[in-house]
């Protein structure tokens, strides 16, 4: 019996492992890996067969080592299974290898640790809870240790902390006073202090306990921990008490596996394998009343000279065991093959993301990396992104731009008139300032001179910047100073005070010491009331050399206005138009404010703050209440505008984006008016849009209001045409995700081209996203690159981290990541895109080729008395799917394509029938399974038909069972072949190889067969001696199988050219107008004259310039796609008479003159959107499609009569001919 126990809390004593070891903490060894030899195969086997696919094949071989139930030998199913198991086994022991290699690396690294009073060296695994560990400068840390002392002043050391979180800050740590003493070998051997505090957890940025010693206990927090993982930086050396190991520590911790996400096709998949397994059942269920009434009407007649087998004693027996005879034979509908395919497909797509030299960022040396391969074709059926705003559409790398201070507005240079000058130089701190930072930039000289006068409420503001942070400073020579900041506003902010003459120069546990205008002053560090996401605020307690004490606070306006004096209401009326001024300009702000304290208040509160900071229950929010004492009738000073600059490419991504039926939802915890100047700036606002929404309700009651009257119903909204955009607080958030109302909620969002929410949570970030996701049933995909966005990123369908300067946490968590968001557009437009498209035709070829197999078996039953007796010999059936067939579609999966990449970017409406979910659903599964049958009914019955009659050239009869087998199975390999010649769209030498190379091992293989070297060999195995070379030596066997591959390929010949000139998909004309380009390209050439059915070309009309580059005539509906060019073409040739009308009578009759030519090479130039359109310009014998105005529906017309006119390089003529008599309204060439 094993009992187990959930830890409460953890009690560790120093230097006594006999004590520890009762509590069986864990060891510091850590194991990532899976398998060791000796368990890799029984546990990696059960693993494989948790598939259903795999415990189906395992099933149908236990059956066939039935011998009165098989007709097929073992191997027909134990090869492919174990080809399966194998590839899959390889590959999860390469794996495990790897983990098994970093583990060992790890675990063998040396440490030194105190045993006896001695420091010995010992490797990592076998550190132990409560040792003592001796780390020098720029080692990695052990375990999750205790400081206990240091060699630096006050006990403190730095560590980097990049392998947790990804930030490469130092950040600072200390001991606790009464442990900083111990720093000799001899004192800490005799330290026995007990340390009880909270259970391993994954949170990396809080500890909680509390040190027990010489009757005394001392609170402990993530202030006085040094965390695996982390290096010690700038430090001599230090001593640490282990306080969790191994599997324990917070690393570990943080290292479990995310939630497994499935893609829809996925799910489709397994949807469509049960309803074959019932299609199998059925199927057998048919031949076996097949068989027991052929047993009892016709088998009984040959009892006397042909009985049943021993076991059988009547038909329904018979029956019984034909069923399951025709189970294993039909089993191949579903191939075992399927699943490995599939996988070897994504992990091509991955690769490819991996090495695109276009998601490279070689400023940051940075690739795109596919951390997952399980999602590749999902990325092409996005239609939800939520984003991020800082780092994300932002760069992250902030400067500050402009102040507010007493009331006084700083940053604009103003003339003399009060009209704002363009910035000429920036303004030359370091010839007053030798400690400036010579990269800052600022232009309002009056800023300066009120620092040079002295004006206290700027100097106090200033002070405030230099005081209230936790930048660490490092002077790298005299007068060179590098600060660390962990987050790039503060760094700012830092970094103007330093070079206005307030000058933060280092830090102590309890000193701050800067540089006021030339003069050192150290101030005394009381407390440091810090920053998190519910307090969104900061504040610093501190007394200066004269022994005053005061608090210093920053933080968001919101929150610092609420706890300001009510003395502050008119400046703070006049600060909040600063900051709306600010915000405007896409600038973050942060309002500052001070409280002078007496030494009474400071004392008393002081207490209430060691009680809270000792307790050992609810300390976080313990704090947080006395935080809230101290923070009230603060005295406004002003505020700080800080300027994050949008990323490269961020507009035009978006706006590609959005032409692809994409919608995209900014959830951001910036001010209201910051985050709807980026939504202009990155166009996801435009002043062309009908209108847009905000909400901005503190109540439930207000929220509903305003959503259902500022916002009318989404129906309502879909039937006005325009464009919406919605804008929505976070406190309205709150109430707008209650369960009576995220549905009104939802439905108004959805309808709307842009939603912006300010002032969000993460959580909230996670709620929108799971809100779209339950109700919306839409693929969605959420990006961000800060450990804010953590669990949006888990939560949405496709994560995607940015790798940019708030860490690695967002790219850790995700399955996709790179440096920038312009890269998004190529990861979804051309990777998701293909990755979709090449998914959906290697299934809907898979199930094709596989009904087209397998069915030719349920036909010979009607004809062999439902014997169960197989068509093709056992060694083709063997290797039908595993050598003969499976790299050709395997190339189509990875390799093919329909259009370049290039046209992917320039015509983003090609997206769309990914989101649709067009290329592989229950419809095309249905037609590749009713294509597969008719395939198997002509490569059953034309050679059964045939060769029943057929002779050979002596006169011998070719109606026998092995001539027949060769024939049909021949037959098959071909027209699988040339059908996936068909089906591949883009051609490489692998796909060559790969088709004609399969054909070629087929007749080698099958040669050798049937030749006299095996036969000689394994007489028993291989008795159709010289078979193959008898039946393809006869003509009429060739004869056959060209009628069989005609009759077979000619019906989708036929649909698929009625569907491209009837029904044409936008791929499709891209491709042709891709052809057409290429054909124009070639030197000296002329167009010819003769008739091309396949040519198209778009048509041309003055004034569509300005329609194109709005991007208006590029929204299709749901279903424009589907119906491509089905509709009729009136309304654009009505619209093209009126517009003709409205411009010059008369004009439609008469040929463009000269004049009308060069005018019309002055028209705006096409988006790029429709640049390829725009340069398809054809000869006019061609038939022609033409742009609707309301969308880009493609009509193809024929042009019974035609005038040709001349075309001057550089210019495009547009001929149009209204015709009365005929049925083709108009006609237009370029």
């Amino acid at each position: 019996l094993f009992v187990f126990f959930t830890e409460e809390e953890r009690r560790v004593r120093a230097n006594d492992r006999e004590y520890n070891e009762k509590f069986q903490y864990a060891s510091n060894c850590i194991m990532t890996s899976k398998y060791n030899i000796i368990t890799f195969l029984p546990v990696n086997l059960f693993e494989q067969f948790q598939e259903v696919a795999n415990t189906y094949f395992l099933f149908l071989l236990i059956l066939q080592l039935i011998p009165q139930i098989s007709s097929l030998s073992w191997f027909t199913t134990i090869v492919p299974l174990v080809l399966v198991l194998s590839i899959t086994a390889v590959k999860d022991a390469t794996d495990d290898y790897f983990r098994h290699k970093s583990d060992n690396q790890v675990n063998n690294r040396q440490s030194q640790v105190l045993i006896g009073g001695i420091l010995q060296k010992e490797k990592w695994m076998n550190v132990r809870v409560g040792d003592i560990i001796k780390l020098e400068n720029n080692q990695f840390v052990a375990a999750d240790l205790l400081l206990l002392s240091s060699s630096e002043p006050h006990s403190l050391c730095y560590i980097e902390t990049a392998e947790l979180d990804g930030e490469t800050n130092m950040k600072v740590r200390q001991s606790l006073s009464v442990t900083s003493e111990l720093g000799d070998p001899n004192n800490l051997a005799q330290f026995d202090g007990e340390v009880v505090c909270e259970p391993p957890n994954n949170k990396l940025d809080r500890f909680c306990g509390t040190l027990y010693w010489k009757d005394c206990k001392y609170p402990l927090s993530n202030q006085n921990m040094l965390l695996r993982g982390c290096v010690l930086r700038n430090t001599e050396s230090c001593y640490g008490l282990v306080i969790f190991a191994g599997p324990d520590t917070k690393l570990m911790q943080n290292s479990g596996r995310t939630k497994f996400k499935r893609t829809s096709i996925d799910r489709l998949m397994n949807t469509l394998v049960l309803w074959i397994f019932g299609f199998l059942v059925c199927m057998g269920v048919i031949l076996a009343i097949g068989n027991a009434v052929w047993e009892k009407e016709v088998g009984a007649l040959f009892q006397s000279f042909l009985p049943w087998d021993p076991p059988v004693d009547n038909f329904l027996f018979s029956a019984f065991l034909s069923f399951w005879s025709y189970v294993i034979i039909l089993n191949t509908v579903v191939p075992i093959s399927l699943y490995v395919s599939v996988e070897v497909i994504r992990l091509g797509h991955s690769y490819f993301i991996n090495w695109d030299r276009r998601m490279f960022c070689s400023r940051s040396n940075t690739a795109a990396e596919a951390r997952t391969t399980t999602l590749n074709e999902e990325l092409g059926q996005v239609e939800y992104i939520f984003s991020d705003k800082t780092g994300t559409l932002t760069q992250n790398i902030m400067t500050f731009n402009k102040c507010s201070i007493n009331g006084r507005a700083y940053g604009e240079v103003m003339d003399i008139l009060g009209a704002q000058q363009k910035r000429v130089q920036p303004l030359d701190f370091t010839a007053w300032n030798p400690l400036a930072d010579r990269d800052f930039c600022f232009y309002d000289q009056s800023l300066l001179e009120a620092v040079m006068v002295g004006e206290p409420a700027v100097h106090e503001f200033l002070r405030v910047l230099s005081l209230c942070h936790t930048v660490m400073s490092e002077e790298k020579r005299e007068g060179v100073l590098v600060y660390k900041a962990q987050s790039p506003d503060e760094g700012a902010l830092v970094t103007a005070a330093r070079n206005f003459g307030f000058v933060f120069r280092s830090r102590t546990p309890g000193t701050v010491t800067t540089h006021e205008l030339g003069k050192a002053v150290t101030y005394t560090l009381l407390a440091i009331l810090d920053f998190n996401n519910i307090r969104k605020r900061m504040s610093v307690i501190v007394r200066n050399p004269e022994g005053r004490i005061r608090l210093y606070c920053k933080g968001a306006d919101t929150v610092l206005f609420e706890r300001l004096h009510s003395c502050n209401h008119e400046l703070m009326n006049i600060t909040s138009d600063h900051l709306n001024e600010y915000a405007g300009d896409g600038l973050r702000t942060l309002a500052l404010a001070y409280r002078d304290l007496s030494e009474e208040q400071w004392e008393a509160w002081a207490e209430r703050f060691r009680g809270a900071d000792k307790a050992t229950d609810c300390r976080d929010d313990r704090l947080a209440a006395v935080y809230e004492e101290i923070e009230q009738d603060m005295m406004l000073l002003g505020a700080t505008a800080v300027e994050d600059k949008l990323q490269d490419g961020v507009p035009e991504t978006i706006a590609i984006l959005s032409l692809a039926n994409i919608k995209i939802w900014v959830l951001t915890g910036d001010k209201q008016e910051t985050a709807v100047n980026i939504g202009y700036s990155c166009k996801m606002l435009t002043d062309d849009m009908t209108e847009i929404f905000i909400v901005n309700g503190h109540t439930v009651q207000s929220v509903r209001e305003e959503l259902r009257y500022n916002a009318p119903p989404s129906s309502l909204l879909e039937s006005i045409s325009g464009e919406f955009a919605l804008i929505i607080s976070g406190h309205s958030l709150a109430h707008a995700l209650e369960a009576d109302m995220e549905r009104e909620f939802l439905e108004t969002a959805c309808a709307c081209r842009a939603v912006i929410c300010c002032r969000v949570t993460p959580l909230q970030k996670a709620l929108v996203v799971e809100l779209v996701k339950r109700h919306k049933k839409a693929v969605t995909l959420a990006i961000g690159d800060g450990a804010n966005d953590v669990s949006m990123i888990k939560t949405a369908h496709i994560g995607v981290g940015i790798s940019g300067q708030e860490g690695i946490q967002a790219v850790l968590a995700s399955d996709y990541s790179f440096s920038q968001f312009r890269f998004l557009q190529r990861l979804l437009l051309v990777h998701g895109r293909w990755s979709y498209l090449r998914m959906c035709r290697f299934l809907c070829y898979f199930f094709y080729k596989n009904f087209a197999f397998t069915m030719v078996h349920f036909w010979f039953g009607f004809f062999c008395g439902f014997s169960a007796q197989t068509v093709y010999d056992q060694y083709f059936i063997t290797l039908y799917n595993i050598v003969y067939t499976s790299l050709p579609v395997l190339a189509m999966g990875i390799f093919d394509q329909d259009v370049p990449e290039q046209r992917s970017l320039e015509y983003p409406k090609l997206y769309e029938p990914g989101q649709l979910n067009l290329l592989f659903n229950k419809r095309e599964f249905f037609i590749c399974i009713a294509q597969g049958i008719y395939t198997s009914v002509v490569l059953f019955f034309i050679p059964y038909g045939v060769l029943s009659h057929a002779t050979q050239s002596n006169g011998v009869p070719l109606a026998d069972y092995q001539t027949f087998a060769v024939t049909t199975a021949t037959a098959l390999v071909i027209v699988v072949s040339v059908q996936i010649a068909l089906d591949t769209g883009y051609w490489t030498a692998i796909n060559h190889f790969f088709i004609w190379g399969s054909l070629g091992t087929y007749f080698t293989i099958l040669f050798a067969m049937h030749s006299s070297i095996l036969f000689n060999i394994f007489p028993k195995q291989f008795h159709f001696l010289g078979s193959a070379h008898n039946t393809l030596g006869q003509p009429v066997v060739w004869l056959t199988i060209a009628l069989a591959t005609v009759i077979s390929i000619a019906p989708v010949l036929a649909f698929r050219f009625l569907k491209l000139d009837l029904k044409p998909q936008l791929s499709d004309t891209v491709r042709n107008t891709q052809l057409v380009l290429q054909k124009k390209r070639k030197p000296g050439g002329r167009v010819g004259r003769g008739s091309r059915r396949s040519g198209y070309a778009f048509a041309h009309q003055e004034g569509f310039g300005e329609l194109i580059t709005s991007g208006k005539n590029m929204r299709l509906s749901s279903m424009a796609l589907a119906t491509f060019a089905s509709r009729h073409s009136s309304s654009w040739i009505d619209t093209l008479r009126r517009k003709k009308h409205a411009n010059s009578t008369g004009a439609q009759n008469t040929p463009p003159t000269g004049e009308d030519s060069a005018a019309s090479s002055q028209t705006p130039p096409l988006s790029t959107s429709s640049s390829a359109a725009g340069k398809a310009g054809q000869a006019c014998n061609e038939p022609v499609l033409t742009h609707s105005p309301d969308d880009i529906a493609l009509s193809v017309i024929r042009c019974p009569e035609r005038e040709v006119g001349e075309c001057s390089t550089g210019t495009v003529q547009v001929n149009i001919h209204l015709k009365t008599s005929s049925s083709t309204n108009c006609i237009l060439w370029g």
